[in-house]
């Protein structure tokens, strides 16, 4: 009888047997030098939309990949099945390396940060001017969440036929994001896609808005008929009601004029992930004078250097203030 202990030699090696077979673990991973290139549209369930050329295919995500998420905007290496066909499936294989990250935590303690999109360059903030009423909150956060991703931030105003947008825009002059304001009417004409469209050109642009401001009803006048969404009726008091995106999408503008990424309304948008720190780089005409600050400044106590700075004239007064305004998003609930 043979034993099996320190004195074994290479005859001694048992194979346990399995039901995939006996090939040896490696750590070592195929490079998949001829994937294919793809762009992710949606995330569906687990399944990917992905597109490859001019067709989209449905893939899934490889195992070799462990826990690293692919998110709607994500670029992509894919390999298998990429005729599109129905019932095929291929594998993505590889995320390219990001160019921006928009995140957001579900609230301000939580710790868990989700990535909303990846690679966009631009956040519209679509909020009504009455049904339901502005929040401002929101978009300070949202604010901060363009500023800390590296994002330049557009606000887009809808409904002006029911409220004035000169209250709002006064609010956030200071801070110089471009806006375009829209009515239901300017919707149905045509005349105000066009305006927004402008605001698009040559851009991967993410769509944020509370539920019940008219994303939807924008985005279906940005986009092709046929990538049209379906609209429904939200409560503007509660936020209840049937919301029409359930998923991150994104759409191809016309004639190749850039991306629009449609995402579901949000009732918060956490900021737990951000670094306030971050946040003055969005303003360059008051970072110089950062320098002078005590460490780890919060830019809104007795010894910051940004008060002399403006005293001096370097910056206007209420650049100051809607900084420290949007610092203290940071730390201050919407409700608030």
């Amino acid at each position: 009888m043979r034993r099996y202990g320190k004195h074994t030699d290479e005859d001694d090696v048992r194979v346990r047997p399995n039901r995939r077979g006996n090939r040896p673990r490696s750590n070592i991973r195929p490079k998949h030098e001829d994937a294919t290139e793809g762009m992710v549209l949606t995330v569906d369930r687990g399944r990917l939309h992905v597109l490859v050329e001019d067709r989209t295919i449905i893939a899934m995500k490889a195992r070799e990949l462990g826990r690293k998420g692919v998110v709607v905007g994500d670029r992509v290496a894919v390999v298998g099945d990429l005729s599109g066909d129905k019932d095929t499936l291929a594998r993505i294989v590889r995320v390219e390396e990001r160019s921006s990250v928009l995140r957001r935590t579900a609230d301000d303690d939580d710790p868990y940060e989700r990535v909303v999109v990846a690679n966009a360059d631009q956040l519209a903030i679509v909020t009504a001017l009455a049904d339901p009423e502005p929040r401002p909150r929101l978009i300070d956060r949202c604010l901060v969440a363009a500023f800390d991703a590296g994002l330049e931030p557009l606000l887009v105003l809808t409904k002006s036929d029911l409220a004035s947008a000169k209250d709002l825009l006064e609010t956030y002059e200071p801070l110089g994001v471009p806006y375009v304001v829209t009515s239901r009417e300017q919707l149905a004409d045509g005349e105000a896609a066009d305006r927004v469209r402008e605001q698009l050109a040559d851009r991967t642009t993410v769509f944020v808005g509370h539920s019940g401001v008219g994303k939807t009803t924008l985005v279906n006048a940005l986009v092709p008929a046929d990538r049209k969404r379906a609209t429904g009726r939200v409560n503007a008091v509660t936020g209840r009601g049937r919301h029409t995106t359930t998923s991150a999408l994104a759409l191809p503008l016309p004639d190749d004029k850039g991306w629009l990424i449609d995402t579901p309304g949000v009732r918060s948008f956490g900021l737990h992930h951000v670094d306030p720190s971050r946040v003055i780089h969005a303003f360059p005409d008051l970072e110089p004078g950062t320098e002078g600050c005590p460490r780890a400044c919060s830019h809104d106590e007795r010894d910051c250097a940004l008060d002399q700075w403006v005293a001096d004239g370097h910056a206007e007064p209420a650049r100051l203030y809607s900084l420290r305004r949007l610092l203290a998003t940071r730390e201050r609930r919407e409700g608030d």
